[in-house]
C-alpha cells in the first residue's frame, strides 16, 4: 500500500479525553518534523470502553483497548494509532509494528483521594476504607502492603473513575461506591493537567508499575517503510530499551496487560548500564516474588565500530545496514537504535522473567489465571 504521495494522514484513537490529548501531542512533534502533512483524527470505542460493567479481567478477552483499532489500521482505514503504551499486548497483532516510542513519563501510580479525605495518605487511611481500582497488579499490592484497606474494582476512563470517586457518599456504607480513594497511573493525570487532584505519589519502592507505563506508543503497519520512516525520529533511546527490558519479561512469563506483574526500569547511558526489579503476586498478594537485575550496555565507541563494518566506501550505510533491517523487539522495529543495546535490554527482561520462574512464578501466575477463569464461567 503505497500513501507515501497523500498529504494527509489518518491517525486512530480511542474517544476518550485522554487518549484524544495524547493523539494531538504525537501530532505536534510530528508537525514540527513534517508542516507540509495534515493529520486527520479518526477516533473510536474500543470493547474496554464498551464494557463497564465487569472488571478487566473477567471481559475474556485479549487487546482489550487496542483491537477495534488495529481492525481499522490494518484495512487501510487510518495509518497510524497512539497508545498508552502499558494498553499494547507484548504480542503484536500480525501485521502490525511499534514504529515510535516517546519519551516516558513519569511511570509511577498516584493516589486521589476523596476531598474529605485529603489529610490522608495510603499508610494512614483508616481502616476498612475502599480504594477503587481495576487492575490486578495494584490490587495485589495494597493487599499486600496495606491488608487494612479493602480494594474494589472501578472502570471507565479518567474522567469517569473521578466522577465515581467524587460522587462517592462520606458514610460508613460499605458500597462499590463509596470510595476513599483511586489509583490511576500519574503520567495520565498530568497530562490531563488535573496534578492538583493527586494526594501521593506512590513510590515503585511501595508500588512497583506496569510494563510500559508512562510511555506513549505509535503503532503503524509492519513494512509500511513511509510511515516508519515517518514515526522513527519520535524513538527515545532509553525509553526503547526499558520498554524492550520491560516486555521481554512480560513475554518470557506469559503474562497480559492485566497480569499481577509489576517493574520498574532505569538506564544511565552515562555509565552504560541499565537495572530492572520485577516481582509477580497471587490475586491476594500473600504470594510474592521479586527479584532484581543489572546489565552492562554497549560503549559508544563499540556501537559505531559496529555500524562502520557495514559502511560502504562513500561512507553511507548500505540497504541491508543491520540498524535499518526490520527486526522486531518484542513488536518494536527499533529504527536507528543499536541492536546491541536491544540485545542487552531484551536478555535482561528475559533472564530476570527466567528467575522469577525457577523460584514458582508460573504457579502463582496460573492459579491467578485459573482464579479469573472460574469467575467468568
Amino acid at each position: 500500500m503505497d500513501r507515501s504521495d497523500r498529504k494527509t494522514i489518518r491517525v486512530g484513537s480511542r474517544k476518550s479525553e485522554l487518549a484524544l490529548i495524547q493523539t494531538k501531542f504525537v501530532i505536534s512533534q510530528l508537525k514540527e518534523l513534517h508542516p507540509e502533512i495534515e493529520f486527520e483524527i479518526v477516533s473510536m470505542t474500543t470493547m474496554g470502553d464498551r464494557v463497564l460493567d465487569k472488571p478487566l479481567p473477567k471481559i475474556g478477552e485479549k487487546s482489550l483497548f487496542t483491537k477495534d483499532l488495529e481492525v481499522a489500521l490494518l484495512s487501510g482505514t487510518v495509518d497510524f494509532i497512539v497508545h498508552s503504551l502499558k494498553d499494547l499486548p507484548t504480542v503484536m497483532e500480525i501485521g502490525t509494528t511499534i514504529g515510535a516510542i516517546l519519551k516516558r513519563d513519569d511511570p509511577r501510580d498516584a493516589l486521589v483521594l476523596r476531598d474529605d479525605c485529603k489529610e490522608y495518605q495510603l499508610d494512614s487511611l483508616p481502616s476498612k476504607s475502599f480504594i477503587g481500582t481495576s487492575s490486578l497488579r495494584r490490587t495485589a499490592q495494597l493487599k499486600r502492603k496495606f491488608p487494612n484497606l479493602q480494594v474494589s474494582d472501578v472502570r471507565g476512563n479518567l474522567n469517569t473513575r473521578l466522577k465515581k470517586l467524587d460522587c462517592s457518599q462520606s458514610t460508613d456504607s460499605n458500597t462499590d461506591t463509596n470510595y476513599s480513594g483511586i489509583i490511576l497511573a500519574l503520567a495520565g493525570i498530568q497530562r490531563m493537567g488535573w496534578e492538583k487532584r493527586v494526594s501521593q505519589i506512590i513510590d515503585s519502592d511501595v508500588m512497583l508499575y506496569a510494563v510500559g507505563q508512562g510511555a506513549l506508543a505509535v503503532e503503524c503497519r509492519l513494512g509500511d517503510d513511509y510511515i516508519l520512516e515517518m514515526l522513527e525520529p519520535l524513538h527515545h533511546y532509553e525509553t526503547v530499551l526499558q520498554v524492550v527490558a520491560e516486555r521481554g519479561f512480560l513475554t518470557r512469563l506469559g503474562g497480559g496487560c492485566s497480569a499481577p506483574v509489576g517493574i520498574r526500569s532505569t538506564v544511565c547511558l552515562t555509565k552504560n548500564a541499565m537495572s530492572l526489579d520485577g516481582a509477580v503476586w497471587s490475586l491476594d498478594g500473600a504470594e510474592e516474588l521479586q527479584y532484581s537485575s543489572s546489565a552492562q550496555l554497549a560503549d559508544k565507541k563499540v556501537i559505531q565500530s559496529h555500524i562502520d563494518q557495514y559502511r560502504s566506501e562513500d561512507g553511507e550505510p548500505p540497504k541491508k545496514c543491520p540498524y535499518k533491517q526490520p527486526r522486531q523487539f518484542v513488536g518494536v522495529t527499533p529504527g536507528k537504535i543499536s541492536y546491541l543495546d536491544l540485545d542487552t535490554a531484551l536478555k535482561l527482561g528475559t533472564e530476570l522473567a527466567e528467575n522469577l520462574i525457577s523460584k514458582g512464578a508460573l504457579d502463582i501466575m496460573n492459579a491467578a489465571k485459573e482464579i479469573i477463569h472460574s469467575t467468568i464461567k
